[in-house]
């Protein structure tokens, strides 16, 4: 099987945390970090049911590659980026964004994967709906 390169994507398929870990793989690292979203059950004292996300993914994923450009402008030691966001129906429990990033060194990894996540909530034209016991919602994915 052919390994995936892939660093900024949008997916419908079950994202591993592990494979998109695997995407930074270069002998130089020698520090790995990965946020790793997943649906909760509870939002605003409701009991969600599911989530559904959407996104235009050619926009989206340009968007992706942004904040990764804008993270290794910031931070100089930061080597790779990869950020997946899933799309579709998620149920609890599920994975829905894993942001990696590679250093040479662990210093400044975790500011910048913070960093990372914000900006996705921020810029990233992706949607969720929430699916709750009486009602649903759209929001941006912030």
């Amino acid at each position: 099987m052919e390994k995936k390169t892939k660093l900024f994507e949008i997916t419908d398929q079950e994202i591993s945390s592990d494979e998109v870990v695997e995407r930074l793989a270069d002998p130089a690292i020698g520090a790995v970090i990965a946020f790793v979203g997943v649906v909760r059950g509870e939002t605003d004292g409701r009991e969600v049911r599911h989530l559904e996300y959407e996104a235009y993914p050619e926009m989206a994923e340009g968007t992706l590659c942004q904040i990764g450009a804008e993270i290794r402008e910031r931070w100089k030691t930061i080597q790779q980026v990869a950020i997946v966001h899933r799309v579709g129906h998620l149920d609890i429990g599920e994975i829905s964004v894993v942001i990696a990033l590679s250093a040479a060194h662990r210093l400044e990894v975790f500011d910048a994967v913070h960093y990372a996540i914000d900006r996705l909530k921020e810029i990233a034209p992706i949607w969720k709906k929430e699916v709750w016991t009486g009602g649903a919602e759209w929001r941006s994915e912030a």
